[in-house]
Order: structure tokens, then sequence, then C-alpha cells
């Protein structure tokens, strides 16, 4: 039944797709994907796909409009291939944080990706930490929302560390936060901010909980331009942390992020290749984790029909 199974990769992240293939012992599909001189995208499978399980993987990420455009084009041509069915493997779901009308005037851009997924052609989709739980209702087809918080917390725990306290940098990430607090053992702590605007900035305000002398985990879904980890890391240098640390499952690192993160007082940032880091981001005090490994299984369990969600019981 295996060999009904397919894995293809779009150009974001093929480094990701080899090793999901490697975990499930088959050879990542055949397909020419690239771009003509006018800019147009053309995508060619180069082997038989037929009423195969077809699965694409490409996170939307940078560049971001080219790896959407990348994986519609997929997905239209397995669909057009006769492909049986076809899951969308997308790591990092771009366009995530625009996810509600909170300003007049505004898009939902997140509601409009999953439109775009959806007629082009994809059965189902396979993700991980969206950054609003309520994007998997824009969907009239089945989510699967996989979580790195098992692999964050592994890592963690490999450290056996005592006096520690998780720290959410906002509210909004409280409730991953605790969990990550409840698996290492640790206490909780909440960050509030203020967003300013539509700016890629935010002002942190307040520490709610006790930080004074403990070694502190910074947790968020994603990092961008990291000017909230380097606020959060400030405020809890001013609340008298004994060290500082950062997790979250997608690295974006766009703009300043890297010069930031080199310049603060954070020891160490954990994140997983949910987007691809490339050389000059791959900063000493950067780890990566692989998720490689969570991604393949659960595309085997999707593919014999077992549960996704045993993975985590």
């Amino acid at each position: 039944m295996i060999d009904e199974l397919k894995v293809f990769s779009g150009n974001t992240h093929p480094a990701l797709a080899q090793g999901i293939c490697d975990y499930l012992g088959i050879p990542l599909g055949k397909a020419e994907v690239f771009e003509f001189s006018n800019e147009n995208i053309f995508v060619r499978v180069l082997e038989n796909v037929r009423e195969r399980d077809v699965f694409v993987v490409q996170p939307i990420s940078s560049p971001v409009n080219k790896s959407l455009v990348e994986l519609l084009i997929m997905l239209d041509t397995m669909k057009r291939a006769s492909a049986r069915r076809i899951t969308a493997v997308i790591p990092y779901y771009g366009y995530g944080r625009t996810d509600k009308k909170d300003q007049p005037r505004v898009p939902i851009s997140a509601r409009l990706v999953a439109d775009l997924i959806t007629v082009a052609g994809a059965n189902r989709v396979l993700t991980v930490d969206l950054h609003a739980e309520q994007i998997q209702g824009f969907f009239n087809l089945p989510v699967d929302e996989l979580t790195a918080l098992y692999l964050l917390s592994h890592y963690f725990q490999g450290k056996a560390w005592a006096d520690l306290v998780v720290v959410a940098t906002d509210i909004g990430i409280s409730k991953r936060a605790r969990d990550l607090a409840q698996k290492l053992d640790a206490s909780l702590a909440i960050i509030e901010k203020r967003r300013v605007g539509n700016a890629d900035r935010s002002e942190a305000l307040n520490i709610i909980g006790e930080v004074n002398g403990e070694r502190a985990i910074l947790v968020d879904d994603e990092i961008d331009t990291a000017g909230s980890l380097v606020s959060a890391v400030a405020a809890l240098t001013e609340h008298k942390a004994s060290e500082i640390y950062a997790c979250c499952t997608h690295p974006v690192l766009s703009g300043p992020a890297i010069q930031r993160i080199a310049q603060s007082e954070v020891k160490e940032v954990v994140v997983t290749d949910t987007i691809p880091v490339p050389g000059h981001k791959k900063l000493e005090k950067i780890t990566v984790l692989s998720i490689a490994p969570l991604l393949g299984e659960a595309i085997r369990r999707i593919h014999t029909g077992s549960s996704v969600g045993a993975m985590f019981e």
C-alpha cells in the first residue's frame, strides 16, 4: 500500500520534503517546478500519479507569494493528473495572522488563501501550529493540525533545569505556554503587550507572574522581525530573570530579526524547520529541530487510515 503514496515538493523547502521521504522510506516524487523569464510558474509531474495518494509539501514562506502560487499550481497539476487524493502539506500557513476583521475595510486573507487551496484541488490539509485556531474552520475539507509542542518540550526536558518559568510573549499564546509549562513542571508567566498600529513592532507593558531569579523560556508560535522577542527579553531582564531562552515553531526571521537576536540577552532560541533557515541566519544561539519525523508519521497515518490524534495521546 505504501507504493501508492507519493510525496512531492515545491521549491520553498525541498530539504524538509526529503526528510519526510527519508522517514517514510520512499523516494521524493519527481516533478519540474520552475519560473519562466516572464515570471509565470510552470509545473510538470514526471511520474504517474493516477489514482495515487499524493502529498504536496510547501510552506507558504519567503518568498511568500511565489510559494503560494507554486503550491496552487502544483495542486491543480495533481488534480488534472487524476490523483486519487491530494493533501496539501503546509508546515507554515502564510497570511495566517490576517485571520479576522479587526479594523474597518481590511481583508481576511487567511480565509482567502483557504479558498484558493480548496479550489486548486486539495482534498485535505496537513499543517503545523496555526496562528489562530479558527483558520481550520475556513476550510470545507479535513484539516489536520499538528503541534511542535512535544518536540520543543522534549528538547528542554533534556536540560533537566530547576527554577524554571515558561513565559508567554502575549496573552494570545498563553494556552500554548501553559501546556509547555505543564510538560516541564514549570510555573507560568504572561507578558502583557500592546501592538502599535499595523507596524511590525509592539510595546511590552507588564509581566503577569513571578520571574525574579528564575530561568525563563519565552514561547511564541512564530518569530518574525523579533521585535516582540527582544521587548520580552528586555522586560524579563528588568524583572531580574536569571537566564532567558526562547522557542517557537516557525522561524520567519524577517527584516532585522537576526541582528536583533544576535544583540539581545537571550541565550538560545529553539525553533523547528517548518520554514527553511538559510546559512546566513543560523546564529550559534539558534537551534533548529527537525519537524520531518512528525510530518512523516502524520502522512503515514493519513495514508493508512490510522488516527493522527493518537500521536499526541
